[in-house]
């Protein structure tokens, strides 16, 4: 059974990458305007030489020739070079992925830290203290997370000047500090939906059997939440924590413009504007793809870690 579910999650992966491979190189030929204007704005061209150009591109080619050779080349970890930037799009993303990276992992850590305790808290405080949390993430939920950078650049960075406005810092511990605001901007934003779904997961298991049957013998609260609550609800927090590090990969493209962060969320900003297409494919299809690792590493140790998966599956 369980060789069938690992199967099963694999074909899945390989057509959602096949499938939003297609959806990502035929949308962006779908975009009105010419990319050869884009990236030489300002510069005169003759015909001739915009033709040239266009072919050394390779925006003559049809979709299904184009598309071809250019999955071709991913599939040998190899995004072509950047129109813009006449470099290699691996070096572009190699520079900038490390910075991105901290930051996406600072935020989760973040936010799961947060949005635990917060579920927590709430799911066994029925009341004053359940409605403030309640109040409390709608405002997270609701709230854009370029709001919440200017906010924190406005107080932190420029009226307190506790930390700097932009950059991302030299050597790990200066880039933890550079990257303190924008991890709180990405956190804010998504620490509010870990919150409420967990407080659900809590709260279901607060009021199952076997917690009532635990109660009845006198196990003591901290135990309870210990041993049954919070461990039973380790598959939801599995699920969440591979939806969150994608929600937060996506967003840094919001939050690193803002703060200016030389990572893979800016380039994809800048790339989009000037109508770089290996690059906004490549981080694209990056994109989709931690979506993708995460979610199915996700439910392929769902079973190891929670019996009762394993039962209603069969599995052994």
């Amino acid at each position: 059974m369980i060789f069938r579910l690992i199967g099963s999650r694999l074909l899945a992966a390989i057509v959602t990458m096949g499938v939003a491979a297609v959806v990502i190189y035929g949308s962006l030929r779908l975009i009105p305007g010419d990319p050869v204007s884009a990236i030489t704005a300002g510069t005169r061209l003759t015909s001739e030489q915009r033709a040239a150009l266009r072919e050394k591109l390779g925006l003559n080619q049809g979709f299904v020739s184009g598309f071809t050779h250019w999955l071709g080349s991913v599939l040998q970890l190899d995004f072509g070079q950047s129109m813009v930037y006449g470099s290699s799009v691996n070096d572009l993303l190699a520079a900038r992925m490390p910075t991105t990276v901290t930051l996406v992992l600072y935020a989760a850590a973040l936010s799961l830290v947060l949005g635990l305790g917060m579920a927590l808290v709430s799911a066994t405080r029925p009341g004053i203290i359940d409605r403030i949390g309640l109040v409390v993430t709608s405002l997270s939920i609701a709230t854009p997370s370029f709001v919440v950078a200017l906010v924190l650049l406005g107080v932190f960075a420029v009226q307190l000047r506790m930390f700097p406005a932009t950059g991302s810092g030299d050597g790990f511990g200066d880039m933890v500090y550079h990257l303190t605001l924008p991890a709180i901007a990405l956190m804010v934003a998504t620490f509010g939906l870990v919150a409420r779904i967990m407080r659900a997961t809590f709260r279901e298991e607060l009021v199952s059997e076997h917690v009532e049957v635990a109660r009845s013998r006198g196990v003591a609260r901290m135990d309870i939440l210990r041993r049954h609550v919070v461990r039973n609800s380790v598959g939801p927090m599995m699920t969440i924590t591979a939806l969150l590090l994608a929600a937060l990969f996506i967003g840094t493209a919001i939050v690193e413009t803002a703060f200016g962060v030389d990572g893979i969320g800016q380039l994809l900003v800048v790339s989009i504007a000037r109508r770089d297409f290996p690059v906004v494919q490549a981080i694209s299809l990056l994109s989709v793809g931690l979506f993708v690792v995460t979610s199915t590493i996700a439910d392929l140790a769902l079973p190891f870690v929670d019996a009762r998966v394993r039962a209603v599956g069969g599995l052994r």
